[in-house]
């Protein structure tokens, strides 16, 4: 699969797997292809800022980064409250009174309280930007999007959060709300949506990345790529590894090849190297484990390598780079 099989990429996963990273380098890859994208957040965290390097985002469409052949990103923090405000006056025509329901508290009590009115407010943003059209006559009042991406919240709560008709089922039968989010659902579960996962090869985040995968399918929406973030590289040979974790393992060959180099050798050098060999082998088989599992939800697998000390504006096109040429 190429990531070109949808217009609307949502990705989540575990929290700290680097679900933010890989929609900013999804966002750029898909604008190095010429593609208008719109990469969204809704969790107010603002972590596609600290991604770019830029000021905080807003409610207002940002241009964030350019691409080549004229692509570029634009970005977007999606406020709960600033999108119920701007809700009720397109559906009620509030106007000033709005602004004294948010004084009065009210905006807080309805974003709080019913949190599925919350995140229909929150993906109708998304929602909104997905079915802009260029008009007959070829007018663009609003950026029209080729691609959009949503950070979404973490696979822990992503069913409850996409699953928005069964979130407001008990809060309106019907009415506006009603029917916005039934236009949502045909949305997120119509061909033009998938969701990635992104996850590391760790007990944890792949248990969830399993369990989030059959709940997501069991309401409807398809699963695009998993994305396996921050893979340890196999710098040895499996010989070598064999040969450090065995527990009758002759060091005398390894003293004596550091020594060749020039190293001072003595026990804490060499018994720090072997160690970190073990370690890493141990991480390995770790890793082969759980890759294991993963291939069990019969999607594509997308590997990107852990990068020492952080992601930067570089290492971000980097990613975007492996994750274009991981998806083919």
């Amino acid at each position: 699969m190429t990531w070109d099989g949808a217009r609307v990429h949502i990705v989540t996963g575990k929290g700290g797997t680097g679900k933010t990273t890989v929609a900013g380098a999804l966002a750029l890859a898909l604008a190095d292809r010429g593609k208008q994208v719109l990469l969204a957040e809704v969790e107010s965290r603002q972590g596609i800022s600290q991604l770019l390097d830029i000021p905080p985002l807003g409610e207002v469409e940002t241009r964030v980064a350019r691409g080549a052949d004229g692509g570029s990103v634009w970005g977007i923090s999606v406020d709960a409250k600033a999108a119920l405000l701007e809700y009720l006056q397109m559906f009620y025509k509030l106007g000033m009174a709005g602004g004294m329901l948010e004084r009065f508290g009210v905006i807080d009590f309805a974003t709080t309280i019913a949190p599925g009115v919350r995140d229909v407010l929150l993906i109708g943003k998304v929602y909104e930007a997905a079915r802009r059209r260029t008009s007959r006559r070829g007018v663009r009042h609003d950026q029209i999007y080729d691609a959009i991406v949503l950070d979404a919240p973490p696979t822990g709560r992503i069913g409850r959060f996409l699953n928005v008709n069964q979130e407001v089922a008990g809060l309106a039968k019907v009415g506006p709300i009603k029917s916005q989010a039934e236009s949502i659902m045909q949305l997120l579960t119509g061909p033009d949506t998938l969701v990635h996962l992104v996850t590391l090869l760790e007990e944890m985040p792949v248990q969830e990345t399993l369990d989030a995968a059959g709940e997501l399918r069991g309401i409807g929406l398809s699963i695009g790529n998993v994305v396996v973030n921050q893979e340890r590289a196999d710098v040895l040979s499996k010989r070598a590894l064999a040969h450090l974790q065995s527990d009758d393992a002759d060091l005398a060959d390894l003293e004596s090849d550091l020594a060749a180099s020039g190293l001072r050798v003595g026990p804490t050098l060499v018994n720090g190297l072997v160690q970190a060999g073990r370690d890493l082998g141990d991480r390995l088989d770790l890793q082969a484990e759980e890759l294991a599992d993963l291939r069990a939800l019969d999607r594509p697998i997308v590997h990107l390598p852990f990068v020492p000390g952080g992601v930067d504006a570089g290492g971000l096109r980097h990613l975007s780079a492996a994750l274009m040429e991981g998806a083919r």
